[in-house]
């Protein structure tokens, strides 16, 4: 049982989203912009992934608000849609990409630093190995002294990781020139030759990325001090992204050539402000890019815990997870957790490009979790189901409902075939843990219809696997 004393305000409810969702991805946006389209093209693509992300980010407020005893609302929601085994996959996905996103994090740190002290290099060498294995358990006994605790200083770091980003925008801001960004609105000079939709869809994978933590406050539900603070919460941090993230992309077509741009290291912030102000500009954005990679890192384990906590709690992980301290911390589903990261992390040593990878396989498996959201908050309008309150609001939410399922599928498609299969192998594998924890509560492990899913599953894994030996996916 949660206490009062560990209840959340609406204002760190509101961090969480934000935390969440500012990561490294706002940081690397002028570069991929840059590299796929003009002004034009970037703003089509703003307003398709911002539109289907509104209608994503609406499901999971009218949800929290209709559906206030179902607690961590990723899994949550799918299990009531479409039954234990879908609830299984969509815990074990959104778990898995929050420990795969907390990995890119790390990287991406010592990539920065490796700016400055060689010894780091690009992230993936055994001195920015261990240092990040530190940081990592040292974060982790943090989280141990308590979910509140971690919650206030999540709420300090994300204000103190948006002020260099104002800072960013303001700057360019006042450097706008409006010849220029004329001259870059349809791409100028050397565009490569793409259709407005490949230009579009050039761009969408990262899109996902950065709006990854969208729905923090909804998985956070249960320590919320009133259940309407999460929808509050949950439009409040989108609303206010999305304005960053659009500045961040747009505004530095008005200060330099599209060419320069695509052709900046990343992170391409920090190249554009040191392309407008000097050197300082890249010091100052990288260090900003560290306390908000730190801040993202921190709101996303303590929903990776959460996640696995809940499922754990509710019968669809192994019971020892759902084992919580003296301070009410699902301690178990911690230290998992962090073993996860731990792991993943030593396994930079052996990639070439783990950051990339992991952004993209990252985004392609939250499409499955988020998918499975969406259709059941259209199932929930279409039935009636809680409308006998306001029954107004239903065809509203019904269409929206729809919109936001006809997003995630039609991102997935977009996402292609490799990061599909990759993900696929990642949830057939962990399908483990779902049939030990049947076994463990003596209950039989399929019913017909999650054959059918779980069949497609091992499918996918199987020729995904056959694709890498094969080469015909490479990491």
């Amino acid at each position: 049982m949660t206490s009062t004393a560990q209840k959340l305000s609406l204002a760190s409810l509101s961090a969480l989203v934000v935390g969440s969702m500012v990561g490294a991805g706002i940081f690397s946006l002028p570069r991929t912009f840059g590299n796929a389209t003009g002004p034009f093209g970037a703003i089509v693509a703003w307003c398709i992934a911002g539109a289907g992300m509104f209608t994503l980010a609406h499901v999971f407020r009218v949800l929290a608000e209709r559906k206030p005893d179902l607690d961590a609302g990723v899994y949550a929601y799918a299990k009531a849609g479409f039954g234990d085994y879908a609830g299984f996959l969509s815990a074990l996905g959104y778990w898995l990409v929050g420990c795969i996103a907390d990995v890119s994090y790390w990287v991406l740190i010592k990539a920065t630093l490796g700016a400055f002290f060689p010894i780091f290099g690009d992230g993936n060498t055994v001195a920015a190995v261990l240092v990040s294995s530190v940081a990592l358990w040292g974060f982790h006994f943090m989280i141990l002294r308590g979910i509140k605790e971690a919650a206030a200083i999540n709420t300090v770091v994300t204000v103190a990781k948006i002020v260099p980003i104002v800072i960013f925008i303001v700057i360019l801001l006042g450097a706008f020139e409006t010849g220029l960004f004329r001259a870059n609105f349809w791409g100028g000079a050397g565009m490569p030759e793409a259709s407005l939709f490949e230009q579009v869809r050039a761009t969408m994978l990262v899109t996902v990325f950065v709006f990854i933590g969208v729905e923090g406050a909804s998985v956070y539900s249960r320590y919320a001090r009133k259940r309407s603070d999460v929808g509050v919460a949950t439009t409040l941090g989108f609303v206010g992204v999305l304005g960053l993230m659009v500045l961040v992309t747009l505004l530095p077509y008005a200060a330099l050539e599209r060419p320069e741009i695509a052709a900046m290291r990343q992170p391409s912030m920090a190249s554009v402000l040191e392309s407008v102000v000097g050197p300082w500009g890249s010091v100052f954005v990288s260090a900003g890019l560290i306390v908000s990679v730190l801040g993202a890192y921190l709101a996303w384990s303590l929903i990776c815990v959460e996640v696995l906590f809940c499922a754990a709690k509710n019968g669809d992980m192994p019971s020892v997870l759902a084992r919580e301290n003296s301070r009410n911390v699902p301690a178990a589903a911690l230290w998992l957790t962090n073993g996860v990261i731990q792991f993943f992390l030593v396994s930079t040593l052996f990639s070439e490009d783990a950051f990339l990878l992991m952004v993209n396989l990252t985004s392609a498996m939250v499409l499955v979790p988020y998918l499975l959201v969406a259709a059941y908050g259209f199932l929930v309008a279409r039935r009636g189901e809680t409308y006998d309150i306001r029954p107004e609001e239903r065809f509203r939410d019904l269409i929206f409902a729809g919109a936001a399922t006809v997003y995630t599928a039609f991102m997935i498609y977009a996402g292609g075939l490799e990061f599909l299969l990759l993900s696929t192998i990642l949830y057939a594998l962990g399908t483990v843990l779902f049939l030990y924890t049947r076994r463990e509560q003596q209950k039989p492990t399929f019913n017909p219809r999650e054959w059918l899913v779980f069949m497609t599953a091992a499918a996918g894994c199987v020729f995904g696997i056959y694709r890498l030996v094969t080469g015909n996916i490479t990491l």
